[in-house]
């Protein structure tokens, strides 16, 4: 038994603008180097671009594209006799929601474009709309928990 106490998990607070933890959370993903207001100033631009181009309230657009890229299955590696099996399993939701912003940040990084808001509001979107590279990365994640369903078994 360790002599220390356990850590308490503080939580995220909401953010200023939204006044949501899921946006908060975003940012704090979006940050390099600890800059955390050049990652909510990107952010809250990205948003407003997105209520622009989708006419539609941005934290409802954003919400729904993080839950479309949300992956559900995923494989994990098992070691089973000397022999290494891809096994799917379900994902709990705090990593699904990680999973799902670290791909749309990752995608928005990648495309090409002007800046990081455009580039990032696109990905979105993107994701709103079921397509983009985030999207696909879910869909290929599926796909290959689906061809490898056959050692499910191995789960534990």
């Amino acid at each position: 038994m360790g002599r220390k106490k356990k850590t308490v998990d503080r939580g995220i607070g909401p953010d200023p603008k939204y006044n949501s933890v899921v946006v908060s959370k975003f940012v704090n993903r979006m940050m390099w180097e600890g800059k955390r207001s050049v990652g909510l100033r990107i952010v809250h631009q990205a948003l407003g671009i997105l209520q622009q181009k989708a006419d539609k309230e941005p934290l409802e657009v954003f919400l729904k594209a993080l839950e479309n890229v949300k992956p559900m299955v995923e494989v994990k590696s098992r070691r089973v006799g000397g022999a290494t099996y891809q096994v799917p399993v379900e994902i709990r939701e705090s990593r699904r929601e990680a999973l799902g912003m670290r791909w749309i940040i990752n995608a928005a990084r990648a495309r090409s474009g002007h800046g990081m808001e455009d580039r990032l509001a696109s990905e979105l979107l993107d994701a709103y709309n079921n397509t983009g590279t985030a999207f696909k990365k879910k869909e290929d994640t599926h796909k290959n928990a689906e061809a490898n369903k056959a050692f499910a078994h191995y789960r534990w």
